[in-house]
């Protein structure tokens, strides 16, 4: 954990282990929209272990200002962030929060009505199917953009620390 901390730095070992709980929460907001369908889906079981998980990650939390961290530049350290930094990284967060919503919109919808709804030549279906693609597209190349003006700023922000 130390090494986690050192490498990543507070803020950032506190992003990448979210996902501990993240991810079985997840898992459980999809398998809820299925379980009255799929008598085979247990959403509770997803629920009982995302929140267990969510216990686990808000102590390492409070434990994690007694971890020593040596002083040097971090890129997810919000503290030494430049403002076109943390704005950039924002946009990146945002860009894949909204993938990440499509993404699950996608593995929890039946498709056969929109699909059957294209095939029979009516606009209304075509035209949403039309903005589902064009929503993915610009998430993905807002996720490209952002993440590309996040570094940039980094690189900034590294080669202007090291003249210093």
């Amino acid at each position: 954990m130390t090494g986690l901390v050192d490498r990543f730095g507070r803020t950032g070992f506190a992003a990448l282990s979210s996902l501990i709980w993240a991810v079985p929460m997840a898992a459980w907001a999809g398998s809820a929209d299925l379980s009255p369908i799929d008598q085979t889906a247990y959403p509770w079981i997803a629920l009982a272990i995302g929140l267990a998980m969510l216990v686990v990650w808000i102590v390492l939390l409070t434990r994690l200002r007694r971890i020593p961290v040596a002083q040097r530049e971090r890129r997810y350290d919000m503290r030494q962030m430049s403002r076109s930094e943390r704005r950039w990284t924002l946009g990146v967060i945002a860009f894949g929060t909204g993938l990440i919503a499509w993404l699950n919109g996608a593995a929890t919808v039946d498709w056969a009505p929109l699909t059957k709804a294209i095939g029979n030549g009516k606009v209304g279906p075509m035209l949403l199917a039309f903005a589902l693609a064009a929503w993915l597209i610009v998430m993905v190349a807002g996720i490209w953009f952002s993440w590309r003006r996040a570094s940039a700023a980094f690189q900034k922000r590294l080669h202007g620390a090291a003249r210093v």
